[in-house]
C-alpha cells in the first residue's frame, strides 16, 4: 500500500510544503527514510515504531520506505514524527485516508504516544493557507499559535490516538478558536517605569525622542550614573505592537523555538540584551541551516548592547548593514535566507577604560593613548548610524538623597504615540515607512526642508564636528522627530540645535 501525508519544513522564516510518502511492501522488515533527512528525522524511525506499539496500533512488520519530497530540500527537526506515523497507519489501512490530501500534520511524538510541541508552526500555518490546505493538525500546545491564521481549521491533539480518531470520525472534533480579545492583551508583568529615574533630564528627553522616531541611541557616562537604568525603561514608553507587527515578530520567535508555552502572539516589543562575549553569528544569525540571531529576534523592538566598547570590534561591524537596510541576508553553500531586522539599537558605554574621563568628582587615570585605543573599537561608520549620542553625568548629592517622583512612562508614551501618528499620516504614500528613522535621502528633501537659520546651524556643525553626509542626514531625522513632539510641521533652528547637541561622541573625539 502507498499513502501520502502533507507536512512542511522551515526555510528562513518561511515554510515549504513537504510530502511524506509511505510505501509498505514485501521483504525483510525495516524502515528506510529518503529525501535528505537529518539525524533527528532518521531517529524518528525508532520513535515512531515504539510510539505506535505503545499507543495500541499494529506496526507492520514489513519493508517500509518513507520518501520526503521534494528530494533536494534538506529536512530537519522532529516535526515529521507525526506525519510519518499517520502515513504508516494509512498505508497499513488503520486510518481513513480520505482527509489526508486536505490536512497538514506537524508534531514530535513521545514513546507513550503523546505529542510534543515543535518550532515554526505560525509560518507553516500561513503557508498552508496559501497552498489551499483546509486543516492543520498540531500538538495541543501549538494550537493557539497556529489559530492566529484566519481561514484555516486548526486541530490541537494531545496524542496520536486523537489524531487517528480525528481522521476516522471528523464530525466529532471541532477546530480551535482564537479569542480575539486575547490576541494583543498586554502582559501582566511589570514594566520598568521612568518615574523611578532620579534626575537625568537630558537622558529622559533622549529616550522620548528615540521612542518617537525609532532612533538609535547610545548613553556615555561614568559607572553608576544610570545608563542601563535609563535604557531598560525605553520599552515602557514605546507604542504597542500593531496586529501586523505582532504577526511579524511572532513568526520570527516561532522559527527560533521561543513560543512553545507563550500562547498566541508576541504582545510586547522585543527587548534583547546579549552579553558582550557574543559572537557575530549569534547576533546576525547563522548555522548550516540559518536560524535568526539577536538582531532578528529584536525586530520591531530594541537591541540593547550594554558596555558597547567591551564587544569585539569585528562583532560590532556585523551591525552596520542591518542598521542601514533593516534586514540581514545569510548565505550558505546550500541556501541563502533573509531575516528582517528593523530594530532600535540602544547602547551604553563608559567614556574611557577607567570610566571617569570628564567626571567632576573622580579624576581619570587613563592616558590619551589609552582613551584613543578604547574608542578605536567603535568605527566611524558604526557611530554614524547612531542618531542620539547622549552624555549621562553623575548625579548630584541632593538628587541621590531626595526621592522626587519623575514623570511616569504612561504620560510620555502618550506624547510618543501622538508623534508617531503624525509621522504615519505624513507617510501615507510611503507604506514601507513607519517612523522618522527609516526615511531616506529623497524623503529628507520633502519633509525636512531647512530655513536659512537652520541651514547655517547645520553647516557650522558639519564643519566643526567633521560630520559625514550620513551623520548630517541623521541630524535632520532627529530634528523632524523633535518637531513632531512639539506638534509643528516645519523645522526650526531650535529643533536642529537640539538634534546637533546629541552628538556627544563626535565632540569628545
Amino acid at each position: 500500500m502507498l499513502a501520502r501525508v502533507w507536512s512542511a519544513s522551515i526555510v528562513g522564516i518561511d515554510a515549504v510544503k513537504v510530502g511524506v510518502e509511505v510505501d509498505i511492501s514485501g521483504g525483510l522488515p525495516g524502515i528506510v527514510v529518503l529525501g535528505l533527512p537529518d539525524s533527528a528525522v532518521q531517529e524518528s524511525k525508532e520513535r515512531v515504531k515504539a510510539t505506535l506499539k505503545n499507543a495500541g496500533f499494529a506496526f507492520p512488520m514489513r519493508k517500509i520506505v518513507i520518501n520526503l519530497t521534494p528530494a533536494d530540500l534538506r529536512k530537519e527537526g522532529p516535526c515529521f514524527d507525526l506525519p510519518i506515523s499517520i502515513g504508516i497507519l494509512a498505508a497499513s489501512e488503520q486510518v481513513n485516508p480520505d482527509l489526508l490530501g486536505d490536512y497538514l500534520f506537524l508534531g514530535e511524538v513521545s514513546l507513550d504516544g503523546s505529542l510534543r510541541p515543535v518550532a515554526g508552526v505560525l509560518p507553516i500555518a500561513a503557508t498552508a493557507k496559501k497552498m489551499g490546505i483546509t486543516g492543520l493538525v498540531v500538538p495541543v500546545d501549538n494550537a493557539q499559535e497556529a489559530s492566529v491564521v484566519e481561514g484555516l481549521a486548526v486541530y490541537g491533539c494531545k496524542n496520536v490516538s486523537e489524531v487517528v480518531d480525528l481522521l476516522n470520525h471528523p464530525s466529532k472534533h471541532q477546530p480551535v478558536k482564537l479569542e480575539e480579545s486575547q490576541e494583543l492583551t498586554p502582559v501582566s508583568h511589570a514594566i520598568a517605569d521612568l518615574k523611578d529615574v532620579k534626575g537625568q533630564a537630558n537622558g529622559r528627553r533622549a529616550l522620548e525622542i528615540a521612542a518617537a522616531g525609532g532612533h538609535n541611541l547610545i548613553f556615555v557616562g561614568p559607572p553608576g550614573s544610570g545608563k542601563t537604568m535609563l535604557a531598560r525603561r525605553l520599552p515602557g514608553i514605546l507604542p504597542p505592537l500593531s496586529f501586523a507587527e505582532a504577526l511579524e515578530v511572532t513568526r520570527i520567535h516561532s522559527v527560533a523555538g521561543l513560543l512553545k508555552n507563550r500562547g498566541s502572539l508576541v504582545r510586547d516589543r522585543p527587548f534583547r540584551s546579549p552579553h558582550h562575549s557574543a559572537s557575530g553569528p549569534s547576533l546576525v544569525g547563522g548555522g548550516g541551516f540559518p536560524r535568526p540571531g539577536e538582531i532578528s529576534l529584536s525586530h520591531r523592538g530594541i537591541l540593547f548592547l550594554d558596555e558597547l566598547t567591551e564587544f569585539k570590534r569585528d562583532v560590532l561591524e556585523f551591525l552596520r548593514q542591518p542598521l542601514e537596510d533593516g534586514y540581514v541576508t545569510i548565505s550558505r553553500t546550500r541556501q541563502s535566507v533573509m531575516f528582517p531586522a528593523q530594530f532600535t539599537l540602544v547602547a551604553s558605554t563608559n567614556p574611557c577604560p577607567c570610566g571617569y574621563y570628564g567626571d567632576t568628582i573622580q579624576q581619570c587615570t587613563c592616558s590619551p593613548r589609552q582613551r584613543e585605543q578604547y574608542w578605536a573599537k567603535l568605527s566611524g561608520p558604526l557611530m554614524d548610524r547612531i542618531d542620539l549620542q547622549v552624555a549621562v553625568n553623575r548625579l548630584k548629592p541632593e538628587e541621590i538623597t531626595q526621592q522626587p517622583t519623575g514623570e511616569e512612562s504612561v504620560s510620555v508614551r502618550e506624547r510618543v504615540q501622538k508623534a508617531r501618528d503624525r509621522a504615519i499620516n505624513r507617510f501615507q504614500k510611503e507604506p514601507n515607512l513607519r517612523c522618522n528613522a527609516q526615511m531616506q535621502s529623497r524623503h529628507l528633501q520633502t519633509w525636512c526642508k531647512l530655513d536659512d537659520g537652520s541651514r547655517s546651524l547645520l553647516e557650522a556643525a558639519i564643519k566643526k564636528l567633521g560630520l559625514s553626509a550620513r551623520a548630517s542626514d541623521r541630524i535632520l531625522k532627529v530634528s523632524r522627530t523633535i518637531a513632531d513632539l512639539a506638534d509643528e510641521d516645519e523645522l526650526k533652528p531650535n529643533h536642529v540645535a537640539e538634534a546637533i547637541q546629541y552628538r556627544t561622541i563626535d565632540r569628545m573625539q
